[in-house]
């Protein structure tokens, strides 16, 4: 389950940059920071320049006046090593740490995160600011943990130095042993590649077209994930070995090319997010009823695969925006409490809001905080302050609780890094997520992300009743057989279109495809084609076989133990009893194959079709399949999924309503529960809407932050929350 926040209670707070303000600021600040409810605070992430002015000389005093005057009133401390933003006497004396563009360019001092990883001085450096650190904090009273550097990958998740081309020679050399392996590796033989001496090879640089080798383009993903890793444990290493356990230790964010579980797994003590609802904002839902600020739901499902309680470093609580570019508008009244008890319902156990006042100089003068520039009590601080009130009283409930899930959205790395290369595969993952995500969403099926990994268990699997794997184009035997033992153990796993078709090398396998999943489904793929542009996506029909499923729906329980959705005493009826989403097409319903048609053949008598293409030159040729394997059953789907195709299949799942039992909501509300290991079980209820909703409770209940008992229907306000344990 990943490594885990173990809190009594759940603790809200804010960063806080001491070296912005006047000293004199910083006692109405921290008192104020108390009577709103926050008990941690974190500071120092970006205050290398301050710290060591100079090289070898190092200097504490302002942090330690700081931190002195944080534990005068009870808060506690979260100290970051500020490996984000060198000092510049450090970028000028050796430049060679500093990142660089595909074509060579260097980024220059300025800004932050300019800089590699793989430079020996820029990581001898950053261990040695960290020891310093380290030594001098490791016993003060208010420090309770660190954050390892600052939203590592972030602004630049590409590494182009001297020193990375460097060091990805040496990684390759690890990993294949010899030139004539890594030829292979890369399919170097096609046009005319092939290296015959190390000093050939490098990251990829610019190419004709823009289409550098797509196997170097996998394996440079890794690297720099492997060379971000290998960063932070260098200062993981030393925090552990100076603080002796007495402090733990995460870092933040979440950026590409980065295996974040691994690094939690291997260095970290849990994992920590930055929480901004209004990114959707800057690239929004183009679908119907788009999802916005809802969506970071699903960004915190990805968090709390890694651990399933975490904190969160950075929630938004103003409007956003750097001086040039990501503005986002004010949140309205009520949102900052509904995007808090968002990241709480998903499993955070730690929340600290970005930030304090809002910095009156430098790139983020308009990356508002609670307070404004004119440090006056406004709506936000008003906000916080009742959510700090609430959470003093109820978050010992619901602190260690985990949340409930019946079915997981599955994922892999060497699927995402290869997939932003290949156009063939990468852009069907993104469009499938969403889809089961809002249609999940809007019936009230709570879902988990699942990130595969060569050490996840089929205990693990078993968790779920069903697995959505959407378009693993890279699919090892190794997988294929897991996912073969949780079906047969009474699973579902539903595939999509371009399945299986690859080697961990990316390379094409010289099978049938769905390669190894093929045995799964029962299919191979006879023809297939993109759909784009100038290719009208086929609408579908629906077979006999598909209503014969529609009426035995549930039939199949599936495996779900652990997290299945129905607590105790929960009636917890089908998807299909009540979803309101009926397999069957309605009257002139046409609903459409997307973005890539497999053309399938049955290749085994277990296996039902469920759906047919009706148009195009392969009208009437197989696009949905369902194989019973065991006790369970596989899907294939031979296109991206859509909202409406979810629709149809979610009745055959015999998933359970999240807390169907105790309450109905619209569509515009989120349900989820949290439950302790004893039992007890928390019921969020969020409304995401600007309108006020009708709830329907089945049975009486306590909304926790208000203290109120409700019972029959119930009004629950724009962007409001409610906290249920049934009475």
């Amino acid at each position: 389950m990943g490594k885990t926040l173990r809190e009594e209670t759940v603790r809200l707070g804010v960063c806080y940059y001491p070296e912005h303000w006047e000293e004199e600021l910083w006692e109405d600040d921290f008192r104020r920071m108390r009577e709103l409810g926050f008990s941690i605070v974190r500071m120092a992430e970006f205050a290398w320049a301050y710290m060591e002015p100079e090289e070898g000389t190092f200097r504490f005093e302002l942090f330690d006046r700081a931190l002195d005057a944080a534990h005068r009133y009870g808060l506690k401390v979260i100290l970051g090593t500020p490996t984000a933003t060198p000092p510049a006497w450090l970028t000028q004396k050796y430049p060679e740490v500093l990142n660089g563009t595909r074509d060579g360019t260097l980024y220059r001092h300025g800004m932050r995160r300019h800089t590699n990883y793989n430079s020996p001085v820029y990581r001898e450096l950053c261990g040695r600011i960290t020891r310093k650190m380290a030594e001098h904090f490791k016993d003060h009273p208010a420090v309770v943990g660190w954050q390892i550097d600052n939203e590592l990958n972030c602004e630049s998740n590409e590494f182009y130095s001297s020193a990375d081309h460097a060091a990805f020679r040496e990684w390759l050399q690890r990993k294949y042993g010899s030139l004539e392996a890594l030829n292979e590796a890369w399919g170097a033989v096609f046009w005319s590649q092939t290296y015959t001496e190390w000093e050939q090879v490098h990251l990829s640089r610019p190419t004709p077209a823009n289409s550098p080798n797509p196997h170097l383009m996998l394996d440079e993903k890794r690297f720099i994930s492997d060379s971000a890793i290998g960063f932070a444990r260098i200062q993981a290493d030393i925090l552990r070995e100076v603080a002796g356990g007495k402090q733990w230790i995460t870092t933040n964010g979440m950026f590409g090319h980065l295996d974040n579980h691994r690094m939690t797994e291997e260095l970290l003590d849990f994992y920590t997010y930055d929480s901004y609802p209004q990114f959707a904002a800057i690239h929004p839902d183009e679908g119907p009823n788009p999802f916005l600020d809802r969506m970071s739901s699903w960004h915190l499902s990805n968090v709390r695969s890694i651990s399933p309680n975490y904190g969160i470093m950075e929630q938004q609580s103003g409007p956003g925006g750097w001086v040039n570019r990501m503005a986002m508008p004010s949140p309205k009244p009520g949102q900052m409490r509904l995007w808090t008890y968002q990241s709480i319902a998903h499993g955070a156990d730690m929340v600290l809001y970005f930030r304090w006042r809002t910095a009156t100089f430098g790139t983020e003068i308009y990356w508002h905080g609670i307070n404004d520039y004119h440090n006056r009590p406004n709506r936000r601080v008003r906000e916080a302050g009742r959510i700090g009130e609430e959470l003093g009283r109820v978050g010992g409930r619901i602190a260690q609780s985990r949340y409930e899930a019946s079915i997981a959205i599955v994922s892999d790395y060497d699927n995402a890094w290869d997939g932003e290369f290949d156009s063939w595969h990468g852009p069907l993952t993104a469009r499938s997520t969403k889809a089961w995500f809002k249609a999940l969403q809007r019936e009230h099926i709570a879902v988990d992300s699942l990130t595969l990994t060569e050490r996840t268990t089929l205990d693990e699997l078993r968790r779920y009743k069903a697995l959505v794997y959407p378009h693993p184009a890279i699919l090892t035997e190794q997988t294929a057989e897991l996912l073969r033992a949780y079906a047969e153990a009474g699973g579902a796993v539903l595939f999509g279109a371009r399945t299986g078709y690859k080697d961990e090398r990316g390379h094409c396998r010289m099978l049938p495809m769905p390669g190894f999943a093929a045995s799964l489904c029962g299919v191979t793929v006879e023809d297939f084609t993109m759909v784009n542009g100038i290719a009208k996506a086929p609408a579908l029909r629906w077979t006999a076989e598909a209503e014969d499923a529609d009426k035995m729906a549930g039939g199949k329980a599936g495996v779900g133990g652990e997290g299945s959705g129905a607590g105790e005493g929960d009636s917890g009826e089908a998807c299909g009893e009540q979803s309101g989403v009926a397999l069957s097409a309605a009257a002139g319903e046409s609903i459409t194959a997307d973005g890539f048609n497999d053309i399938l053949r049955v290749e085994s008598g277990s296996v039902k079709v469920l759906a047919e293409y009706a148009s195009d030159y392969y009208a009437g040729a197989p696009a949905l399949t369902v194989n019973e394997l065991g006790e369970g059953r596989v899907f294939y789907y031979g296109a991206a999924y859509n909202e409406a195709v979810v629709g149809r299949l979610l009745p055959l799942l015999g998933l359970r309503k999240t807390a169907a039992g105790l309450l109905t909501a619209p569509p515009e509300v989120e349900l989820a529960v949290r439950r302790q290991a004893a039992g007890e079980a928390c019921t969020f209820a969020l409304n995401y809407s600007a309108d006020t909703v009708t709830l329907r409770l089945h049975r009486s209940a306590v909304d926790l932050p208000s203290g109120r008992s409700l019972a029959g229907d119930v009004e629950l306000e724009p962007y409001g929350v409610l906290v249920l344990q049934e009475q």
